[in-house]
């Protein structure tokens, strides 16, 4: 092909500047490109957001999370409007809300936490071990979660961080949070959507009063508190609380520690 190429520059010259040989010429290319970039972006989701991992400083981040819980219960204890609903309607609420009120508390005490790889055995490995050799702790595998799943807690704490979230608007999200209407089963739900709507009110107002330079924090307020619609409460306890409660059920600890102190 070289030669050919070499010695015919009359036909080599033709081809390339004719104009169909150009539009096909480059259909191909960008077609080729377009199909490389897509294999490119299929490899990165498909392996970049599966690998699994876990908590990289495990007891020192798990322990500040079992700090951040125990306030997190005690804010909705000492909250008068909370205390006047009926048992059912503050049952379903503890159960679905903890875990937002937990990111919030962590984001509200600067806890980060970083997490690391955790390498699958190899196909190899599992030939030569046969399923013996060294034993696998059942725990440890549960608390194992991909990328994607941490990622969206990493960048909810990142956006109240950058927001240099005061105290009392921490406390007003945190009310907001806890009065979810939306929730099936709710006896008093009129009632609550009110109670939230008071808290999105309080924090309007005091933003408009506090921040008057930036009229536009209190729709980035809300659009962060948009977030924690994301986040799973599954998630939440695997990756903070498994490594300490094994298989103890994490909702029966709640309602215990809730309840029973």
């Amino acid at each position: 092909r070289m030669a050919c190429f070499n010695g015919c520059h009359c036909l080599a010259d033709r081809r390339q500047n004719s104009i169909l040989y150009s539009i096909l010429k480059n259909d191909k290319q960008t077609e080729l490109h377009a199909r490389v970039h897509q294999g490119i972006a299929q490899q990165a989701c498909s392996c970049g957001s599966k690998k699994k991992v876990t908590l990289r400083c495990q007891q020192i981040t798990c322990k500040a999370a079992s700090a951040v819980l125990v306030k997190t219960l005690k804010f909705i204890k000492n909250v008068p409007c909370f205390r006047e609903l009926p048992g059912d309607d503050q049952l379903l609420l503890v159960r679905h809300c903890w875990a937002p009120l937990l990111v919030l508390g962590m984001a509200q005490d600067r806890i980060d936490f970083e997490t690391t790889e955790t390498p699958e055995p190899s196909i190899l490995e599992r030939i030569l071990t046969n399923g013996q050799g060294i034993q696998e702790d059942p725990h440890q595998q549960n608390d194992l979660l991909s990328i994607s799943e941490t990622q969206g807690i990493k960048a909810f704490l990142g956006k109240c961080w950058g927001l240099d979230i005061s105290t009392k608007e921490y406390a007003y999200l945190k009310g907001a949070a806890l009065f979810n209407p939306d929730l099936p089963g709710l006896h008093c739900q009129h009632y609550i959507h009110g109670l939230q709507r008071e808290a999105q009110q309080a924090l309007n107002e005091y933003v408009k009063m506090v921040h008057r330079e930036d009229p536009a924090r209190f729709a980035k307020l809300f659009i962060t508190l948009s977030m924690l619609r994301n986040i799973n409460a599954n998630v939440i306890t695997e990756l903070f609380f498994r490594p300490l409660i094994g298989t103890v059920n994490m909702e029966d600890l709640l309602l215990e520690m809730f309840y029973g102190k």
